[in-house]
């Protein structure tokens, strides 16, 4: 029983949260609507978290991933306002800027990690302040708006209809992220390698892992989720507020990454459990909401949640 709950403990918490929520607001959460809207409002989030579990798997974390997000989203959009041609390619062009941006800033924090040997708290909390000045120097401090059609508005709210519901790009591209982060550390050597160098990091040097390689890689790919995430909300609200767009999104992603059983220690983890987390993490923001506990309160109870995670997982330790 010890063995199920460990492995499954988050699919389990989620299932009877659910379940709770359920027979409490049946009209409200046990509809379609209420199931799309919970992938829909934690996408963005999901795909910082799927970046952040290889992150962590490599015993090491991204304070800089919320303000990343503005500051790629911002880039992609201040791009999309300066062309004059036409509309496809601009879009086009933002989409590649806002991507670009993230993974270049993630590929500065490993490399500045793995070659400039900076620890990696220090170095993404200079991003964290960095990246965010930078969002808010692309909008002078404020909001920056897209001046072109709805079409790029598409790309965050419109998407697969199955029904009369819509499946958003937004969340098509977590799941596909998510796939992809899944192959990539279940089946590539790459992803062994990031689950050696976080159990063993001396132990994986000795065995021929080329250990700053393989961080470089995991914080690279962490910025090209946090791009995705900040394309899908630039798009889905058509704007980038340069001081307010992820802010605290790295909370909630180490959250979500914690609570779906990835050890803040390092080589133990998997893509699923950060999936479900964010799942959980989001209907539990929705049971705040619905049971009408305050705001400034909302914090304090995420705060223990992440908490008696974390002692579940020492538990787990020898």
């Amino acid at each position: 029983m010890k063995k199920i709950v460990r492995e499954y403990g988050v699919l389990i918490a989620f299932a009877l949260l659910f379940l709770v929520n359920g027979v409490r607001h049946a009209d409200v959460v046990l509809t379609p609507e209420f199931i799309r809207n919970l992938f829909n409002q934690n996408a963005t989030i999901g795909l910082m978290a799927v970046g952040m579990t290889f992150v962590i798997l490599t015993a090491g974390i991204d304070l800089s991933v919320g303000s990343l997000m503005a500051f790629s989203a911002a880039a992609g959009v201040t791009l999309l306002n300066k062309q004059t041609g036409p509309e496809t390619q601009s879009i086009a062009l933002a989409v590649l800027a806002t991507l670009g941006t993230g993974t270049l800033a993630g590929l500065a924090n490993g490399l500045v990690i793995a070659y400039g040997r900076v620890i990696p708290f220090v170095t993404t909390l200079i991003g964290l302040l960095a990246f965010r000045s930078l969002a808010m120097e692309l909008g002078d401090g404020g909001e920056i708006r897209v001046q072109s059609t709805q079409a790029f508005q598409r790309i965050g709210q419109e998407g697969i209809p199955i029904g009369n519901l819509v499946i958003t790009w937004p969340i098509l591209f977590w799941i596909a992220i998510s796939l992809l982060g899944s192959f990539l550390l279940n089946r590539t050597v790459w992803g062994r390698h990031v689950i050696a160098v976080g159990a063993n990091e001396k132990a994986a040097r000795y065995s021929g892992v080329n250990v700053n390689k393989v961080k470089v890689a995991a914080y690279a790919f962490a910025g090209l989720c946090v791009g995705v995430a900040g394309l899908s909300q630039a798009a889905r609200l058509n704007s980038v507020s340069s001081g307010q767009m992820g802010l605290y999104g790295e909370l909630d992603a180490i959250a979500a990454v914690v609570l779906g059983g990835t050890s803040l220690q390092g080589g133990a983890g998997r893509l699923w459990g950060t999936f479900v987390g964010v799942l959980l993490l989001g209907l539990i923001n929705n049971m705040m909401v619905v049971e009408g506990i305050s705001p400034e309160l909302r914090g304090a109870v995420k705060g223990l949640i992440i908490l008696a995670a974390v002692l579940l997982q020492r538990g787990k330790t020898p």
